[in-house]
């Protein structure tokens, strides 16, 4: 069905793979294009509770296809641009949590698409970088996911020199929240799959939505916020079946959809 992609249902979990590993699976218009389409069929499926992000080969995304970043007029290099900012939106509103499977190198646009999933789970010989700089392309649209991952000393380091960092640094920085040595990978990403699985899928939906909505009010608003969405959440019918089973030590029984 996807030219660029390969997809896979696991029990609760869908497998999302990026698969131009010729290009090192860089983002193409196509790719990105056919990303969003198919992220946003994904979010709409009930029996999917988390998606898995990976990426076929050695590297996880080189960032934009720099093919199709030569000798294109505002218009064009306007379209490559809002698409990319159209994918990391539809990442963070899908109703499922979309963990990051980062094997290899993430670099440029790359490295924001890890910065933008949720949660992401690196093999110790992954390494990220921000390095359009060096050719002189600064990574601004990368930026934005990359400072709100890791705060503005560390992102302005990496966008301001280029350089890599390894696996070990992107989780002391925050970028990615684990690091497991390759072979356990794939057991590392499906184990916080299947954490995330066993809740309620209304309720993570409703928490998903408005971490993004809050984080980035200040104080004050941000408490107004997320009262009433506490509010709201409290009346619905997996909250008052999670308190009751709680208060009764059984397992809950999810009605939310």
């Amino acid at each position: 069905m996807w030219r660029t992609l390969l997809t896979e249902q696991v029990g609760e979990t869908t497998i999302v793979t990026l698969n131009r590993p010729q290009q090192r699976n860089a983002l193409s218009l196509a790719l990105m294009e056919e990303l969003i389409a198919c992220l946003g069929e994904i979010g709409g499926e009930p029996r999917t509770r988390a998606i898995i992000l990976a990426a076929s080969g050695k590297v996880f995304c080189s960032g934009h296809d720099l093919s199709e970043m030569t000798g294109r007029g505002v218009a064009e290099y306007r379209e490559i641009f809002d698409v990319c900012t159209q994918l990391m939106t539809t990442i963070q509103s899908v109703p499922q949590p979309v963990i990051a499977r980062v094997q290899g190198v993430a670099t440029a646009a790359g490295c924001q698409l890890v910065a933008t999933c949720d949660l992401a789970v690196a093999a110790e010989t992954a390494s990220f970088a921000t390095p359009g700089v060096k050719i002189g392309l600064f990574c601004t649209t990368p930026m934005v996911a990359l400072t709100r991952a890791v705060g503005r000393k560390r992102a302005m380091e990496m966008l301001l020199t280029g350089r890599m960092i390894d696996a070990a640094t992107a989780a002391s920085w925050g970028l990615v929240n684990r690091v497991v040595p390759p072979d356990k990978l794939d057991e590392e990403a499906h184990a916080l799959a299947g954490k995330v699985a066993s809740a309620s899928r209304f309720t993570v939906s409703l928490g998903k939505q408005a971490f993004y909505a809050q984080i980035d009010l200040d104080q004050a608003k941000a408490y107004a916020y997320a009262k009433e969405v506490m509010t709201m959440n409290s009346l619905a019918e997996d909250a008052q079946e999670g308190i009751s089973a709680f208060l009764g030590k059984r397992a809950p029984c999810w009605k939310g959809c």
